[in-house]
């Protein structure tokens, strides 16, 4: 599996406390986001990976050449740059498209996430080709979650919006980690390229919600609620994952 890591971002809401620097670079613990990655997906047995960067490309680089040697050195790295990073997010998945077209199957994950080593591996041992990560702590009213519709186990939302009179059963936070099958990397791709095309603030979670209704790529919704994780977007999401996630978290294998 090829991990495909998206850390291009100007994460213009948290420059208070970056100083205007990458959010990956952001110190929990004992370690950084980027460095928790690293050590995470050594541990669980990936050997490829492709970060995509694009705001101050060159701190994320030195990072990486520094920090792979010593964390990671089984990890054959690469990175793909997104000279687009002040449009939408589907740029970035688009700057990793030779990974997604590759015939390889395909992890994709956004870098601003902390997470608990035990998400990681729930996803990894979904028993579908494609997968994503859904946390049921979310309420129908949180704005700013991309919600996971579930009806008797399949998804029928996936967006920040739910439409009016949806009917389902389940209601998750999708976590922004994403295991893609050949077909599924390959769809993903295309409609990351039409939905850029139309509106260049696309996101990739919209060309995901194109190809899920697709019908033609089934994702399985594994249920990760009750792990510790968290995406940091704002201060208090910092703040947060310091005092509360970090301390949940179990240790890093190496």
């Amino acid at each position: 599996m090829h991990a495909v890591l998206l850390a291009a971002g100007m994460g213009r809401r948290l420059h208070e406390i970056t100083g205007g620097g990458p959010k990956c670079l952001l110190p929990f613990g004992d370690a950084s986001l980027l460095e928790r990655h690293l050590r995470l997906l050594a541990g669980a047995g990936i050997r490829r990976l492709t970060v995509v960067v694009g705001f101050e490309a060159m701190q994320i680089e030195q990072a990486l050449g520094a920090l792979v040697p010593a964390v990671a050195p089984a990890l054959a790295l690469d990175t793909a740059h997104n000279p687009a990073f002040r449009q939408g997010s589907a740029q970035s998945v688009l700057a990793a498209r030779r990974v997604l077209e590759s015939g390889e199957d395909v992890l994709l994950m956004d870098a601003d996430v902390l997470y608990d080593h035990r998400l990681l591996d729930a996803l990894l041992t979904a028993q579908g080709p494609n997968a994503l990560g859904m946390d049921r702590g979310v309420g129908a009213d949180d704005a700013e979650a991309v919600k996971v519709g579930l009806e008797d186990g399949r998804i029928v939302a996936f967006d920040k919006t739910l439409p009016d009179g949806l009917v389902y059963d389940v209601l998750g936070e999708s976590v922004g980690f994403f295991r893609l099958s050949p077909a599924g990397g390959a769809a993903l791709a295309a409609e990351c390229e039409r939905v850029g095309a139309a509106d260049e603030d696309a996101s990739y979670e919209a060309a995901l919600q194109r190809v899920m209704r697709a019908g033609h790529i089934v994702f399985e919704a594994v249920d990760v609620t009750g792990l510790p994780w968290i995406e940091i977007d704002y201060p208090a999401d910092a703040a947060r994952a310091a005092d509360e996630i970090v301390p949940q978290l179990q240790t890093i294998q190496g």
